[in-house]
This record gives structure tokens, sequence and C-alpha cells, in this order.
């Protein structure tokens, strides 16, 4: 009966580990450049159980181009899920799809490891027909789908613009056109205006003034024909004077004297800072409206005149400014839309011709086209010399430290420069080493040493590609160049760099040039080009 019980123990654990197990396959292990390899994740869990799958950009090297929906497979009590992933390589090479992890109740289960090969194209010279190279055809600019929408967006401006100018222009036009028959009528109105806007219980004490005493000096200057508008209040009070004198109007000293307080007290408002209290605006306020009633009281009543030669008149005046205004208005509105249209008409002749990126990178600036266009620098660096020419002069580091300490022991005297850094745009790094011992280098490993160290720095899902290099004096080397993954420690956000390493070895010495700079980056191209075809290297013999 024990024994019983303890297969019986053993059965059920046995079930139960193999209940949360992961099954990991894969279609194929060989596959060509750019052809889809499916990995399948199969587990079988109880319908109370929660799996995770992860959501993956990459898995090792390989890109997930596609995370297939997750198939669901009832079986008694039970659910098989089936989750696939479309991954693909655009480089030939052998791969290891690594280990990553299932979470089922919020425990992690590792998936199988899994080798595969992904094999070059083959060409057929011999029954394939070629053909000459064609010529280089230029591209047609597209401006995309973002000129529709920088257009959408131009045009509700412009529409905005022209209803807010328009509503504007309409309503003070309707304000100046407001007919009053007399100064003193339109005077009193806009007073009883003025005090329905409580412009100074809302805190707006030195607007408030200064509609008060525009209505004043607008007055004076209608009724008593002063240039009350553009004159200082002292020069508005002797005005009066001169003109009360000119026209025999009996004004009372307390009646100039209340004029002359009101707009002292609104100088010093407007321009001094000035907070009178509530009872001193109010007061302000009626002395100004005595002041208008007072002189217009005061004012001499005229001779009766032909009121149909004064309406002529008024109107041929009234139609003259109103031809004045429009054809101000149209001048304005005129210039404006030049403007507008003449910014609108550069940039697009500039978007048409020279691209989107070419506009952008000459007003906001690029900082790898600066480096570019800037002054460059030729030197020599280092011991067997590097003349290089550089956008910038390359400044000594110190890179012994990131050496070990057996790798230390074999040198004899090491020289490194560089502008920049790993985080930059654009960075260059020249080093020179002389060895203690003099004997043949191996530059393909000593390339793979400068990109383990560039992993020991962060770089990920690097790409390696290796080929015979030769300056234009004729020395050969090996370069090494491809693309890894860079990885903000703060954003987690990832971009791709591309990398170049020249190495030239002779009896006793290394020379190495290292350029980064980010993938796609057509300056940065430019300048990689421009510094690798000018490179001059000295020897020990030298």
């Amino acid at each position: 009966m024990l024994k019983k019980l303890i297969i019986f123990l053993l059965l059920i654990s046995t079930s139960i580990f193999a209940q949360q197990k992961v099954v990991t396959s894969i279609d194929t292990t060989k596959n060509k450049i750019g052809a889809e390899f499916k990995l399948t994740l199969k587990t079988s869990v109880d319908t109370l159980s929660k799996v995770v799958f992860p959501r993956l950009k990459n898995i090792g090297a390989l890109e997930v181009i596609h995370s297939y929906p997750i198939d669901t497979i009832k079986k008694d009590d039970r659910y098989e899920l089936i989750k696939k992933y479309g991954l693909t390589q655009f480089d030939s090479g052998r791969y290891t799809i690594p280990s990553f992890k299932i979470l089922i109740n919020k425990k992690a289960f590792l998936t199988d490891s899994i080798k595969v090969e992904v094999a070059n194209v083959q060409v057929d010279t011999l029954k394939q027909k070629m053909y000459d190279i064609k010529d280089i055809v230029k591209a047609e600019d597209s401006l995309g789908d973002w000129w529709k929408y920088l257009l959408g967006i131009l045009l509700i401006l412009g529409i905005g613009g022209f209803i807010y100018w328009y509503v504007k222009i309409r309503q003070k036009k309707k304000i100046e056109e407001e007919i009053y028959k007399t100064p003193i009528e339109k005077a009193t109105s806009l007073l009883n205006t003025l005090e329905k806007k409580e412009l100074w219980q809302h805190g707006e004490v030195k607007a408030y003034y200064s509609e008060l005493t525009d209505i004043a000096r607008n007055y004076i200057e209608e009724a008593i024909e002063i240039p009350a508008m553009e004159s200082t209040t002292s020069e508005l009070i002797a005005g009066l004077k001169a003109a009360s004198l000119k026209k025999k109007m009996k004004l009372s000293q307390e009646t100039i004297e209340n004029l002359f307080t009101v707009l002292k007290q609104a100088d010093l408002v407007k321009f001094a800072k000035s907070k009178p209290l509530e009872f001193e605006i109010t007061e302000d306020r009626n002395k100004i409206q005595r002041a208008i009633l007072t002189l217009d009281e005061a004012i001499p009543v005229e001779v009766p005149v032909d009121e149909d030669l004064i309406l002529n008149e008024a109107q041929k005046q009234k139609q003259i400014k109103t031809m004045l205004r429009k054809k101000r208005n149209q001048r304005i509105a005129i210039s404006v839309a030049s403007v507008l249209f003449l910014l609108f008409a550069t940039a697009t002749y500039f978007i048409a011709t020279k691209g989107f990126d070419f506009v952008k990178d000459n007003i906001l600036g690029h900082p790898t086209k600066e480096l570019l266009e800037g002054e460059w620098v030729k030197s020599e660096y280092g011991n067997p010399g590097v003349i290089i020419e550089t956008p910038k002069v390359l400044k000594r580091m110190d890179l012994t430290k990131t050496l070990p300490k057996e790798g230390m022991a074999l040198i004899k005297e090491m020289q490194s420069f560089g502008y920049g850094s790993l985080l930059d745009n654009f960075y260059i790094m020249v080093s020179t080493i002389k060895y203690k011992q003099e004997g043949a280098l191996d530059l393909s490993k000593s390339i793979e040493s400068s990109l383990k160290a560039l992993e020991s720095q962060g770089a990920q899902n690097m790409i390696v590609k290796q080929e015979d290099f030769q300056t234009a004096n004729g020395i050969t080397g090996k370069k090494g160049f491809g693309t890894f993954s860079r990885i903000d420690g703060n954003s987690q956000s990832s971009t791709k760099i591309y990398y170049e390493i020249l190495l030239f070895g002779q009896a006793g010495g290394l020379q190495q040039i290292l350029i980064l700079h980010e993938e796609g980056d057509r300056y940065a191209t430019e300048l990689t080009d421009r510094i690798l075809n000018a490179v001059e290297l000295k020897t020990t013999s030298n």
C-alpha cells in the first residue's frame, strides 16, 4: 500500500511539472537572408492560470518582424496556448536564439535556446544572364504625406488670421461710423458706456483713466476745435484758456482746475503707476462729466447756417474718410498677404527642390552638418604617427585604464586622441601602440578586441564585417565595419550606430582609427569618407 502511494505522489508531481513546461520549436534552422523563421512556444495550463508572453523587438541578434496572436486550444479542463514569433536576419552567419522568460502565474519559465543559420542567396552566373550596370538615375523628389499636413496647417492659420483681421476691422468700423448729433451727446454716451465696462472695479485702473481722459480730449477737440488729443496736459489747459477768450466762453477757474486735476491724475496713473482710491476715481469721473457739461454750456450759440450745405459737406467728408480708410486697410491686407505668400512660396520651393530635411537642417541646424561645413584641421597624432584631417582638433585621451593588466604588460607606449564620446552624434578616436616585442600582428583579432571593448561599454546586437583596406599611399590594413545598438540608460530607447575601424600593423607598432555615428546620417557619412580618404601613415622606419 505504501509503495502504491509513493508511486501515485511521484506521478502527480511529474504531471504538475510537465503541465508548467514551455515547449520551444522552430520551423527551420536554416534559411536565406531576409527569410522568416517561425519560433513557436507551447504551454499547457489549467483554466485559472495566467500566462504572459513578452513583447519583443529583437530576440538576440534576430529581429522580430511579426508577433502572431496567441492560439488557444481547449483539451478537457486545460488550455494549450501557442505563441509564434516571426524572426529574420539580413546578414549571413550562424546565430543563437537565446532563452527568454515566460511568466505563468507570475513565475518565470525559460524557453530553450536554438541555433540557426542564415545563408547568402546563391547566384548562378553561368545560367543567369548578366547585364551592364545602369547609370545613376536621380530619384524623384517625394513630398510625402507631411506636405498635406503642412498645407492644412498653413491654410487654417491663414483663414484664422483673415477672420480675426476682418472681425476687428468691422468692429472698429462700426464704432467709428456710429453717428452722434452733437459732441456733447457723443461724450455723454461714451461716459455711460465706460461705466458699464466696470474697468476700475476689475483692477484695470490705467485703462479706465485712459478712456476717461480720451473722451474729454475728444470732446474738447470736436466742440472747441483745438488739438487736444496730441497735446500734453499743460498745453491742453493753455489752449483751452486761449480758445475761451477767442470764442468769448464764460469759464470759471474751478472748471479749468477740476479738468487739470483729473488730467494730471490720469498722467500719474498711466506713467507713474499711481493707484487712486475708489472714492477718488468716482470723484474724478464726476469732475470730467461736470467739466464737459460746463464747457458745452459755455460755448456761444452760432448763427444758423444752411443745414443742407452742412449735411452735404459732412457726407462728403465722411465719404472721403471712408475711402481713405478702405485704401489703408487694403494696403495693410496686401502687405500681410504678400509677406505670408512670399514665406510660403520660398519654403515650398526649397522643400520641393531640396527636400524637407534640407530646409529643416538649414533652419534648425544639424550637429554633423555644422562639423562638415566648419574649418577642418590637419595634424599628426601618436607614434608611429597618423596624419589625419578632422573637423575639430583631437584631444589626448587616457585609455590605459580600460585595458586588462595582461594586455598592458605587452605595451611599451600607447597614445590616444579623440573628439566626442560614445553618446554623441559623431565620435572619432585615433590610437597608436608600440609593443615591447616586435612581431607580426593579427589585425582580424585586433579588430575583435576593439569590438569587445565597445560591447563592454554597452554596444548590443553587433553586426561585424571585415575587408582589406588600402590608403592613397598604398599602405594596406584591415577595415572592420557594421552596426550595433546603443541603449539610452535613462529612456531605454535604442539607437542604431554605424562604425568603422581601420587597423594598420607594422613591426612593433599598431595604428588604429575608430569612427562612430548614427546610421542614416548623411552628413556623418560624408565626414567619415572625407576623413578616411585622406589618412596618411608614418612607419617606424620613418
